[in-house]
């Protein structure tokens, strides 16, 4: 499942990004990203060594329909680790990897990025193994990161666009409580051909307000 265009993640409209960030929050995430653990999953941020489980997940055939080309080689995606480190420490976008307790290996990711200078309004991104799919991975995952966007960084809106045909992950963001607002019309280059996305946001309060009912899951290493 997949919100944000990879595209846009490696690269594309991140070059306009060029304000750091002043953290307003106690934990500095720009130089230390915490490890967050929920029921199923721990979140931490992406490592050289995950270079390969991630180029698996992210071309399997299953992923890669709804995505933009992600990076295939061993050295682009190194590269692109090195992209997600440097961004980190200006304060603009945080990757974390999906890893399942008894595990070691990453089945997925999840991105955070700033869409204005101050992060006030952020865009997230996920993109998890098909294997994992209907495990409730994506579910505890998806609140660890939400929560690290709020309660973190100090996000106010946190925003997602999915294809409009990739029914699970629209349904995926709809289980979590995020509103759809739009649908942005050919807006999403895909494999050459510009197709519809759903606009989907969740707002701090909104998510606090929900939270209170489900409860705290977030243990911080």
């Amino acid at each position: 499942m997949k919100t944000m265009s990879l595209q846009q993640e490696f690269g594309g409209r991140l070059v306009a990004l060029e304000q750091p960030f002043e953290s307003s929050t106690t934990a500095d995430w720009r130089h230390c990203v915490p490890t967050v653990s929920g029921q199923l999953v721990t979140l931490r941020e992406i490592q050289f060594a995950d270079a390969e489980a991630l180029i698996g997940v992210l071309t399997s055939e299953a992923v890669a329909r709804f995505i933009s080309p992600a990076p295939a080689s061993t050295d682009s995606f190194l590269r692109f680790i090195e992209w997600a480190q440097r961004e980190r420490e200006r304060g603009t976008y945080v990757c974390f990897v999906v890893v399942p307790h008894g595990q070691s290996t990453p089945v997925g990711l999840f991105q955070i990025r700033q869409l204005e200078p101050g992060f006030a309004t952020a865009e997230w991104g996920f993109a998890l193994s098909a294997a994992v799919w209907g495990t409730g991975i994506f579910e505890d995952g998806a609140r660890l990161a939400v929560d690290f966007a709020f309660d973190t960084i100090g996000v106010h809106r946190l925003e997602a666009r999915a294809a409009i045909f990739n029914g699970r992950g629209n349904g995926a963001l709809r289980k979590i409580g995020a509103v759809q607002e739009a649908v942005l019309r050919r807006s999403f280059l895909c494999h050459g051909e510009y197709v519809d996305q759903t606009l989907w946001s969740i707002l701090d309060t909104d998510w606090r307000q929900s939270k209170a009912v489900w409860g705290p899951r977030v243990l911080v290493h």
